[in-house]
């Protein structure tokens, strides 16, 4: 894993915004703030490393539901962090040079992919035989990224090669509007899966929050 490249993070914080339907990020000394809005997230700080704007922020920020997210391992921010904020599971931003690799390139019977196009995020589905969701991914274009956002299988459908499927068709949708770079935040579940379609972690991606 290189060092974080500060560009990577501002087109994945723009991503986000774009894909959430937020307002764009706006520079906060050597990062990013979102006002998010949300009633259980409603500003999030992004930092491509700790700063003295970073540890400013974490000292004289009380209220609930703030987000301060950096690119560095929690272990390095647990000491710096005052006792009201509470680290978050580890998040880790990946990027593709493409294409992905997956043998798992066609659904099983009763699946039916949709891929919504018309609408300001576009969107890809996945039904299963009774109609529900079984999966379900967005993607947004930022410069000459794609940038992949909530990237969900239903529990029930798991370890059926639905998110490679998933991927796959938004990548050819991205493909299609001339990019073919990729960029994603993963849990630790869908890093694995990523890690076998040819991914590279980028940079580990901690999250600390005041809650109510």
């Amino acid at each position: 894993m290189s060092a974080v490249d500060p560009y990577i993070v501002e087109t994945w914080i723009k991503g986000w915004s774009l894909a959430r339907e937020v307002p764009p990020p706006v520079k906060e000394g050597d990062g990013f703030r979102v006002d998010v809005g949300w009633p259980q997230q409603r500003v999030r700080y992004v930092f491509p490393k700790v700063s003295s704007t970073f540890q400013h922020l974490a000292e004289t920020i009380q209220e609930p539901w703030h987000f301060l997210k950096v690119c560095t391992p929690p272990e390095v921010i647990h000491s710096l962090l005052p006792p009201q904020w509470m680290i978050q599971p580890t998040g880790y931003m990946m990027t593709c040079s493409g294409p992905m690799s997956t043998t798992k390139t066609c659904l099983l019977e009763g699946y039916t992919l949709t891929l919504e196009t018309d609408v300001v995020v576009p969107i890809a589905k996945i039904y299963a035989a009774d109609g529900a969701v079984a999966a379900m991914g967005r993607v947004v274009f930022v410069n000459d990224f794609a940038i992949y956002d909530r990237i969900e299988t239903h529990p029930d459908h798991r370890r059926r090669g639905l998110g490679s499927v998933l991927m796959k068709a938004l990548e050819a949708f991205s493909a299609d509007h001339g990019r073919k770079k990729g960029l994603l935040v993963a849990t630790a579940q869908g890093k694995a899966l990523y890690e076998t379609m040819g991914w590279q972690l980028h940079t580990l991606y901690t999250t600390a929050v005041i809650l109510d």
